[in-house]
């Protein structure tokens, strides 16, 4: 215990390490998109100087290298091993959604990268793992993969623009445009609101696993 009056020692800073640059550019992106992520904003996001960042980072396309690996890391990889290979693909769906509604700036730049890491490599392995192990065709698989990935990042980019933050706001939004609406011109949008929208127990967050089933029904048929 410190004597009255003694000087209290500084807290020790964290040491800079590559993984704490690339969390701290996650956390830039998330703010203000991936035009945000600078070497300057990321050291001050970190609290230090932008050449300390160069002893672990060259330069701000590894910064991006790393941070789409960052999130592809945080994405679950589809479970080996299922009965279903659907299960398997729905567990990365999800998962890939959840992931991807935090931090949407990165389906922009996810795909753009030209050294992709090792956590988006594995990534990318293993959901073949599971579509070539399932019977699916070296075509098949290529098609399944753009198929699930083009509907996944098509729904987070629609639910990030969409007027709703939870379940509750449907009424509050739909209830809204009911009132403006000249049901006699539009019966079957005023329908849609009424008798469905409107309806108790209604979320509108389950339309993905409705789409996603859909889908893998769909690849299964064509599987063989």
């Amino acid at each position: 215990m410190s004597a009255p009056g003694a000087a209290v020692p500084p807290l020790r800073r964290q040491p800079l390490s590559r993984d704490r640059v690339l969390e701290a550019a996650v956390r830039v992106a998330d703010r203000g998109g991936v035009a945000a992520i600078t070497m300057r904003k990321v050291a001050q996001e970190l609290g230090v100087e932008a050449m300390s960042l160069y002893h672990h980072v060259p330069n701000k396309e590894a910064i991006l290298d790393g941070v789409v690996d960052t999130v592809s890391a945080a994405i679950e990889v589809p479970p080996a091993g299922c009965d279903d290979w659907r299960d398997a693909i729905r567990v990365r769906a999800r998962s890939a959604r959840t992931v991807l509604s935090r931090h949407s700036w990165a389906l922009g730049v996810m795909d753009s990268r030209r050294n992709p890491g090792p956590a988006t490599l594995r990534h990318h392995n293993a959901v073949l793992g599971v579509l070539r192990e399932a019977g699916f065709t070296l075509p098949m698989a290529a098609h399944a993969v753009s198929l699930i990935d083009s509907y996944i990042a098509g729904y987070v980019l629609q639910e990030a623009n969409l007027p709703l933050t939870a379940p509750d706001d449907v009424a509050e939004v739909a209830g809204g445009i009911l009132e403006r609406l000249p049901a006699d011109e539009l019966p079957y949008l005023a329908e849609m609101i009424v008798d469905h929208a409107l309806k108790p127990g209604y979320d509108h967050t389950d339309e993905f696993s409705y789409g996603l089933d859909l889908i893998l029904d769909a690849l299964e048929a064509r599987r063989g």
